[in-house]
């Protein structure tokens, strides 16, 4: 008998902590479905403007009145035939490409073989270099389009695509990283290859850029989608309206008195290519963002 009740208080031990840990699974995950609240209204307040956008470009005509036009009855794509029909815009996405695909390409190419020198190379003055291009992500972008743009047009490169170009394609923060980068590549590698004569070139085009590829995915999400937003440097610098980017010939737009489902449609034409860069590299993107803090 006396092992019956030991038994039988045994088995109401174990059926009190089994449900204490049963309610501390509800707990938590109570609390973790409440966390849930604050982040959908978050996603939903920033997909706002964006819904807000395409809707009214499907409404060419139509008064617009929030909070009625946010759900219309009716919808039309005579807006995007306009926009796309425009002979301007057509354009303005031409440049656009130009300029984001081609300095991205340079961005690239320039910081990777920066990098590589200042990871890799010995040589005088190198950390104090360095360091004086770290500054430069110090000092506000707005300071240098004065003194930029007077050199720009002591060249005669204003009102031109390599004068757009140029001036962005020294980037600091791409430098930086990919030098933090090629840090990790072993020395080893390197040496073997100098051992087996490879001249500097070789070793780096062979050797450390291929070990870049995840880093070099990451800048180039992040200068494309920098130059394919950028406003300031293309409107101080092109002055013809065949030369504007889609940022700029946006703003026009406005100035125009285009109809605002016209210039709506317009946006979204703008927003689609950064929109699918961003969607298909977007581990490349998170990744940037956590090297950029551990780094």
């Amino acid at each position: 008998m006396a092992a019956t009740l030991i038994e039988t208080s045994a088995g109401d031990g174990n059926s009190g902590s089994v449900n204490d840990f049963n309610s501390k699974r509800l707990r938590t995950k109570s609390s973790a479905r409440l966390i849930h609240i604050p982040l959908i209204i978050t996603a939903l307040i920033t997909i706002f403007p964006f819904y807000a956008m395409v809707v009214i470009s499907l409404q060419p005509g139509t008064a617009i009145s929030i909070p009625d036009s946010l759900f219309p009855s009716t919808v039309s794509l005579s807006a995007y035939q306009d926009a796309l029909g425009s002979q301007s815009i057509p354009q303005w996405a031409l440049n656009s490409a130009i300029y984001s695909l081609v300095s991205v390409s340079l961005v690239l190419l320039f910081a990777s073989m920066a990098g590589y020198a200042f990871a890799k190379k010995r040589f005088f003055g190198r950390e104090t270099i360095f360091w004086v291009f770290i500054a430069m992500l110090m000092i506000p972008y707005q300071l240098t389009i004065i003194p930029q743009y007077i050199v720009v047009g002591q060249l005669n490169g204003l009102n031109t695509m390599w004068g757009l170009i140029v001036p962005t394609i020294a980037n600091a923060q791409a430098m930086f990283l990919m030098r933090q980068f090629i840090q990790d590549i072993p020395d080893e590698l390197i040496d073997s290859a100098r051992i087996d004569g490879a001249r500097e070139f070789r070793i780096y085009w062979s050797i450390v850029l291929p070990q870049t590829k995840p880093i070099m995915a990451t800048l180039a999400t992040f200068v494309f989608l920098w130059h394919w937003n950028d406003f300031l440097w293309p409107l101080v610098s092109q002055q013809s309206p065949s030369n504007y980017v889609l940022t700029v010939g946006l703003q026009t737009l406005q100035d125009q008195q285009v109809p605002l489902a016209t210039v709506m449609a317009a946006a979204v034409v703008t927003f689609i290519p950064a929109l699918l860069v961003f969607i298909f590299l977007q581990r490349y993107f998170v990744r940037g963002v956590m090297m950029s803090g551990l780094k």
